[in-house]
């Protein structure tokens, strides 16, 4: 009797650029014989990929390894949190072993020593496009690890060091053969994916019958010849994003950019070491809506970072008021230990002082994206469907990304299947939602 399969539990953390990470290591997994289960209870060991960026996220992380090792007991742990292994081996010395982001092959070495595999790899059958965390109509794809930027809050860049493109060539094989599985969107992600391709100075890798140079453009262009939505995420604003806005004017890539801003104050983002002028910005979005009227600008913001006045939070309200993005999230500002901005000498903001700027800036913002959202009643949109319903379904517009914008909610007499595409006339808005019936 062939003995089964040795079964890994997994634990999965953090944003997109983490769950890309997860898929390549449960890819792996998979290819060498291993079964993944939904619980810890039975499993032979447990993979926990952390997110290190904020206390919250540390305490969320160091919540699941605790979790895993109580149900469990042989834990493995990986991701951003790993790059600074003392906190965990500090509260739980248990752990079988600890690795950094982007660490496959240790944390494979270290499965292999908890539970050696069983099967052959070159036998085992894999999908091509690998095992995807994500449902199947959608998927993230990862163009560069690392980052060169040095904001004063952030420590991406020491969790997972510099820039580094993949090559356009590997990129676009990849997103092929996505889309020859059956997915419909492909969101593109890393930490800058603007500065795509500066690394490696625009290096030029084969594709199909050509040569494609890594850069943001012409990556864009190609993924776009795939016949897949392609959205583009963590852009910074750099001039030659100028470049791409015209592709989406033509419906060649989506007509969405994610763009974390941060703040708008002058002195506030020269503390947080953040590229930015209030008024160059407004008038690129100015532009860019010139170009391309349906393109939708999705951002994040901080409010109470050290130093952070009344005058200067006033002056991200009016930038709020006079941008009018669609699309907006907000955090309050959390020390990050080893962070450059716990060094900086200015005046902390109070926790309630905090609280009440974000309340303040979400109901701004609110009444911005109710009354964009309401200029959308009365047209015929696409609408890509992600949980069918019996007479309604929930889907998103070309203007929302999974799981952090709004939905659209779709009555149809027909049946909708999860990663259809279909059109439907906007009947009523709310302040983050559409509604409307396919047509």
């Amino acid at each position: 009797m062939t003995a089964p399969a040795p079964k890994i539990s997994f634990v999965s953390l953090g944003c997109p650029k983490a769950l890309v990470d997860s898929e390549r290591i449960i890819t792996r997994l998979r290819a060498e014989g291993y079964e993944l289960t939904k619980t810890h209870d039975g499993a032979d060991a447990v993979i926990v990929n952390t997110c290190g960026f904020l206390d919250s996220a540390k305490a969320e992380s160091l919540a699941a390894i605790g979790e895993a090792l109580s149900e469990n007991g042989k834990v493995i742990v990986t991701g951003c949190m790993g790059a600074e292994p003392e906190a965990i081996t500090a509260a739980y010395p248990g752990v079988l072993a600890i690795t950094g982001p982007q660490a496959y092959e240790s944390v494979m070495n270290a499965v292999h020593q908890a539970v050696p595999p069983k099967h052959d790899p070159f036998l085992d059958l894999v999908p091509e496009q690998g095992i995807k965390l994500t449902p199947r109509h959608y998927a993230y794809l990862k163009i560069s690890e690392g980052c060169n930027n040095r904001c004063t809050f952030c420590i991406i860049p020491k969790l997972r060091g510099d820039l580094v493109s993949r090559p356009a060539g590997d990129v676009l094989r990849e997103a092929e053969k996505l889309v020859a599985a059956g997915v419909k969107e492909l969101l593109v992600v890393s930490q800058d994916t603007s500065a795509y391709g500066v690394d490696v100075k625009y290096a030029e890798s084969q594709w199909k019958d050509r040569t494609i140079r890594a850069k943001f453009l012409d990556l864009s262009r190609e993924l776009s010849s795939l016949g897949a939505w392609v959205r583009l995420h963590y852009v910074y604003p750099y001039p030659h994003v100028d470049d791409v806005i015209p592709l989406m004017a033509e419906g060649l890539v989506l007509p969405y950019l994610d763009i974390p801003f941060q703040h708008a104050s002058k002195s506030v983002l020269k503390a947080m070491k953040r590229p930015a002028s209030q008024d160059k910005v407004l008038e690129r979005i100015k532009k860019w809506r010139e170009i391309c009227p349906d393109l939708a600008i999705r951002s994040t913001f901080i409010v109470g970072f050290p130093g952070e006045t009344e005058e200067n939070f006033q002056e991200l309200l009016n930038f709020l008021y006079e941008a009018k993005l669609e699309r907006v999230g907000c955090f309050k500002y959390e020390p990050v230990k080893g962070a450059p901005a716990n060094d900086l000498g200015l005046d902390i903001v109070p926790d309630d002082v905090k609280q009440d700027r974000y309340d303040r800036f979400m109901k701004k913002q609110q009444a911005i994206s109710a009354k964009r959202l309401a200029s959308r009643v009365g047209r015929r949109i696409k609408v890509i469907i992600d949980e069918p319903g019996a007479t309604v379904a929930k889907g998103r517009s070309q203007w929302d990304a999974p799981e952090i914008d709004g939905h659209v909610y779709v009555a149809s007499r027909r049946p909708l299947r999860q990663g259809d595409i279909v059109s439907v006339k906007i009947e009523r808005a709310d302040a983050y939602d559409l509604h409307g019936t396919a047509v």
